[in-house]
């Protein structure tokens, strides 16, 4: 509809994952390397996680486009299915026809699998597992990918395994039922928002990817409203823009400015997003910043700490620091309770003690006592009752 208008050639901020857009963050890059090194050296498992919208199909997308002949790649995009669904998905992609599968059980499945891989592996083939959406899978369908996991000759795996899911993927395999297969991950990485200097770079790169040479249809001054708004997340900027660049046309200006900006906003209704710590940049200073905390930490044994930026090293460091802080202190917690067992158990024997201290002295005034020098005295009130009778 504005394309004309703006002189692009297709729509800069499409919805759909087109990897001909992708632009590189220092987190995309790096997961496209996970991704790339699985594919090319047969190297095993990787789980790439991310916020909704950060990316991660289009990931995909473009690791599906520079595949060779001799790879063949089974993308699994449904994953709401129970364990033999899923081991036909796979047959599926793999080229068996649906109709001959839905009558097999799983044992019978699994070896038409096992059957396929080794043949590939013979002829000097790479098949690869790719599950999007990873994060809505079963423990029972992520048990069976465990096994397929395992699958190997002697020198190298003969299916390798590339999961890409939301970040309550990582939630689930931090199960202790996950544990074997957390041990079968070769690689993990997190992708995380863009920063805001990367979210302008990700509107130019897009604007002259559709057609906009120097990619100059925004005002900078746009970029802190639409970090604000965005969060940094990719799928937010293309609402966002896309929706700004059509209140442009509309409204017959030829540069998105702060105003336009304001009005896009205003349309999508959208609230500010709440500032996160970014995962994947770098921050110059952030060990000793943990540092810091940590001392404050062992210093106040405060569960209260200043904030920082840190990237996901310094992130994990700090968690782990907290988690040996809660070990000792768990350790510490149970000798006390052990000592405090200890001095209930004297004080009930001391209390025993004394019970039967005050049972013995009741007991004697009620025998028989022969009184001064043996003259044979009752105690005083059996006399007492005597009298009564």
């Amino acid at each position: 509809m504005y394309l004309n208008f703006f002189g692009l050639t297709e729509q800069p901020f499409q919805l759909t994952p087109d990897s001909h857009f992708l632009y590189l963050s220092g987190g995309h890059m790096r997961a496209k390397a996970y991704m790339d090194y699985t594919v090319w050296k047969r190297d095993g498992f990787v789980v790439i996680t991310g916020e909704i919208g950060a990316g991660k199909t289009t990931l995909i997308h473009k690791l599906l486009s520079e595949v060779e002949g001799d790879v063949k790649l089974i993308r699994i995009f449904q994953t709401q299915l129970n364990e033999v669904e899923f081991l036909q998905a796979m047959l599926i992609e793999l080229g068996f026809e649906s109709g001959h599968l839905k009558d097999h059980g799983k044992v019978e499945l699994l070896s038409l699998l096992n059957t396929y891989l080794l043949d590939s592996y013979s002829q000097g083939k790479h098949v690869v597992l790719i599950v999007d959406e990873a994060q809505n899978l079963s423990p029972k369908v992520l048990e069976e990918i465990r096994m397929l996991s395992g699958l190997e000759s002697e020198k190298e795996k003969i299916l390798n395994i590339i999961l890409v899911g939301q970040p309550e993927l990582n939630d689930t395999l931090s199960r202790p039922d996950m544990e074997q297969l957390v041990q079968r991950i070769r690689l993990r990485f997190h992708v995380g928002a863009l920063s805001q200097d990367e979210t302008w770079e990700y509107i130019v790169h897009r604007l002259k990817v559709a057609g906009c040479a120097d990619g100059d249809i925004f005002d900078k001054d746009v970029l802190p409203l639409v970090y604000k708004y965005t969060g940094g997340i990719p799928r937010k900027i293309n609402i966002l823009c896309d929706t700004a660049l059509i209140c442009a046309f509309a409204d017959s200006v030829n540069r998105v400015d702060e105003t336009v900006m304001k009005e896009a906003i205003s349309e999508l209704q959208w609230q500010p997003v709440a500032p996160r710590p970014p995962r994947a940049a770098q921050s110059r200073g952030a060990r000793s910043e943990a540092d810091a905390i940590a001392a404050a930490l062992n210093q106040h044994g405060e569960s209260a700490a200043p904030s920082f930026t840190a990237g996901s090293d310094q992130w994990a460091q700090l968690f782990s620091l907290v988690l040996r802080l809660l070990g000792d202190m768990s350790a510490r917690m149970g000798n006390v309770d052990e000592k405090l067992q200890h001095l209930e158990a004297l004080l009930g024997n001391k209390e025993d003690a004394d019970a039967a201290t005050r049972n013995d002295g009741e007991s004697r005034p009620a025998e028989a006592d022969d009184g001064p020098e043996g003259l044979g005295v009752r105690p005083a009130t059996n006399v007492h009752i005597a009298r009564q009778k």
